[in-house]
Formats: C-alpha cells, sequence, structure tokens
C-alpha cells in the first residue's frame, strides 16, 4: 500500500495517539459496543452510508473472511453515516457491529473527511459497478446522508493506541482484509504499526 497523509483537518489522528474509551449502540441485535476492545486489537473502519454499494461490496469481503479475522485477534466495528433505522436492515445477520453515526460526530473527532474526489475516480466507479450488480434490493439507493464520504481505517491497540491510520483518498480507497491482517501481524511482532 502507498502512504496516505491523513487530511488537514483538526482531528485527524495519528499513529501514536490514543483514543477516547466510549460504549457506541450499534445497530441490529449487537448491542453497546467498547471502542476499543479491551483484549483485541480492534480494526475500526468508517463507511459511507448503508446502501453504498462500494461499502457493502467492500465489506462482504470481511464478512466472507471473518472468521479468519477473529482468529487473528483482531475485533471488526464498522461506523456508517446513516441512521440506526435505515442501518439495521443491513447489520442484521453481520458477524460484527455497525455504528451509525447520522451526526458524523465520530467521523469528525477521526478526522473523516467528504470531497467530490469520493465518486469521481476510475476506481470507484468500477468498484460502483461490481456492488450494485450484487446489491441487496431492500437497501436504499441514498438514505440522504450523502454520497461525497471518504473512506478511513484504524487499527487500535486494547490500551486505546493508534497503531495504523489509513485516509482514503476515494470512494473505494480502503484496507483490504489482507492489510488488515498484515498490519496486524507487524503490530503484534514489533509493537507498533505504520502509517498507511
Amino acid at each position: 500500500m502507498s502512504t496516505r497523509r491523513p487530511p488537514h483537518g483538526t482531528g485527524a489522528m495519528r499513529i501514536g495517539m490514543h483514543v477516547p474509551y466510549r460504549s457506541l449502540d450499534a445497530a441490529g441485535e449487537s448491542g453497546a459496543v467498547e471502542v476499543p476492545d479491551s483484549e483485541r486489537l480492534m480494526h475500526l473502519q468508517f463507511r459511507r452510508y448503508a446502501g453504498c454499494p462500494i461499502c457493502n461490496r467492500h465489506l462482504r469481503f470481511f464478512v466472507d473472511r471473518h472468521d479468519e479475522i477473529r482468529r487473528a485477534g483482531i475485533a471488526e466495528v464498522a461506523v456508517f453515516h446513516s441512521s440506526h433505522e435505515v442501518l439495521t436492515p443491513l447489520a442484521l445477520g453481520f458477524p460484527f457491529p455497525l455504528i451509525p453515526d447520522p451526526g458524523k460526530h465520530l467521523y469528525r473527532e477521526f478526522g473523516v473527511e467528504q470531497s467530490w474526489r469520493a465518486i469521481t475516480h476510475p476506481k470507484a466507479w468500477l468498484a460502483a459497478t461490481a456492488g450494485w450488480l450484487k446489491q441487496p434490493p431492500s437497501l436504499p439507493a441514498d438514505d440522504g446522508s450523502g454520497h461525497l464520504g471518504l473512506p478511513a481505517d484504524f487499527l487500535i491497540a486494547p490500551d486505546a493506541r493508534i497503531l495504523a491510520v489509513g485516509y482514503g483518498a476515494h470512494a473505494d480507497d480502503h484496507w483490504s482484509v489482507d492489510d488488515v491482517l498484515r498490519l496486524a501481524a507487524e503490530a503484534g511482532s514489533a509493537g507498533n504499526g505504520g502509517e498507511h
């Protein structure tokens, strides 16, 4: 992966920073989720809206390999800027929690931005097309929360330290499952991560 600089917003997170402990209400049946996890590494990923075909295609890879992720000692959590009501149909049956953040409070805190680049990059178009072909018909094409959100990924240690950071340059610019497993392995062997 190429190095990605954090955005220029004042809330941008960097390696070595600590995130505040908090309990978040997940959509569906997951209940409260502690962030960070007190026992495992946490991959906290920021997605776009519930009906985003790019996001749903991307999350399918994490669902398909969730057992592998869990065996690696990683707690998976995804945040959406959709409401609890809109996100719940997607969350039902998911093996990891989906967090609604319609006010985008977490997005601002973690420095996750919006940009026209989210939807103008050719890779985003290709991913959207592939996602639409497998999109569940029950998901709204647009829930009013906007199409300009950029993705972001954070690997967080149980002591709340940020070990690795990835801010996407467009809607399909995010860590793969292999990226997360590699970063977690590097963090476990070296005691810290890198900025990717």
